[in-house]
């Protein structure tokens, strides 16, 4: 058995996920580099609007990309690269989805690909404050030259893994991750287009031609940031003076998506009524808050939930754990007069949790 697989990173020119402005890729043999591609490109016809947040981070330009190829043009040369590798990726669930939705929206064939992420591992295994890339990537010993550029980030993701397989002993990829109770994310093959569109492209589907460079139907400043990373903050010891009749008390939550209160604030509103919050999906996970506008209504086995923790926390339910998946208005019914009058009034139905669901 040996390490070996392909890393991969994309910069995106706007805040939809198919927007991919450049790609990086590094093969891995025996836990060393042997090959690299790295190309600029210009996103798929109707989402290549490039947004100046964007533009200040990894500093391509529509300029910088006039002579690229679309992503559709190039996607044959990164597919050869990648072959039957495995890839891994830091925040692999961007990535995934990155792929996912340029190939959506291009109209192509999907082949299917298999993803582990980084971010995960270092979190199992790296004592850090942060582990974001330049964090995870210096533990592992590995300078990163210039953040943002696809192709170093993807050779500091390379380093992070094949330094966890030599601390932890374990030279073949998927037992590396298995070890950390780790998941890979999946790319789905399809010929057309997907049976479902992923959530990054109906939403953006939703909201008309506000990323294609032929259109100003809204300004620079208006462009939405679909990308942003949740701001986690810290999970808080629950609050030894909460009332243990309140329904949060002793629930262990979290949470996934977008809500309309900052997550900080929400885990604090969950410790302040006697609730344990983590950032991940666990053995003692009992409720999972879903943001983003999904609805109590909606089926739990449908699209609208579709991040990696609620498909952890399905996954879960289907094995028999005792998790309640609740909608951000039921949480928000859940805390009442607690409920921030900043984000509006909390509905007055009462909701009370479900033991076993």
């Amino acid at each position: 058995m040996s390490l070996n697989f392909t890393a991969v990173d994309f910069e995106t020119a706007n805040g939809f996920r198919g927007s991919p402005c450049s790609v990086g890729l590094v093969r891995i043999r025996d836990g060393v580099e042997v090959a690299s591609h790295y190309t600029e490109l210009r996103p798929p016809v109707g989402f290549d609007r490039f947004d100046p947040k964007n533009v200040a981070v990894h500093g391509l330009s529509p300029e910088a990309v006039a002579v690229a190829p679309r992503f559709s043009e190039a996607f044959a040369d990164i597919e050869a690269f990648i072959g039957t590798d495995t890839l891994v990726a830091h925040n692999a669930a961007f990535d995934v989805e990155v792929f996912q939705a340029a190939l959506e929206v291009s109209g192509m064939d999907s082949p299917g690909l298999r993803c582990w992420c980084s971010v995960q591992l270092s979190r199992v295994v790296y004592d850090l404050p942060s582990h974001a890339l330049p964090k995870s990537a210096a533990e592992a010993g590995h300078t990163l030259g210039r953040h943002h550029h696809a192709l170093e980030d993807a050779r500091a993701c390379a380093a992070i893994v094949c330094d966890i397989s030599a601390r932890q002993g374990i030279v073949e990829l998927d037992e590396l991750f298995l070890s950390c109770s780790l998941e890979p994310l999946h790319l789905p093959a399809w010929t057309g287009s997907p049976e479902e569109p992923s959530r990054a492209t109906a939403q953006v589907r939703a909201m008309g031609p506000i990323f294609d460079s032929r259109v100003r139907t809204v300004p620079d400043e208006a462009l939405p940031d679909l990308l942003r990373w949740q701001d986690e903050g810290r999970n808080l010891p629950p609050s030894e003076g909460a009332d243990p009749a309140h329904p949060l008390h002793g629930e262990q939550v979290v949470f996934t998506g977008s809500l309309s209160i900052p997550r900080p604030e929400a885990k604090r509103l969950v410790a302040a009524h006697g609730g344990q919050t983590t950032s991940r999906v666990t053995a003692g996970t009992t409720l999972l808050v879903v943001g983003d506008g999904y609805r109590s209504t909606e089926s739990t086995e449908q699209v609208p939930l579709q991040t990696n923790k609620s498909r952890d926390a399905l996954r879960r339910r289907r094995q028999g754990q005792a998790l309640q998946v609740l909608a951000e208005e039921e949480f928000r019914e859940l805390l009442g007069e607690s409920w921030p009058a900043t984000a509006g009034p909390p509905p007055t139905a009462a909701v009370r949790l479900t033991p076993g669901l």
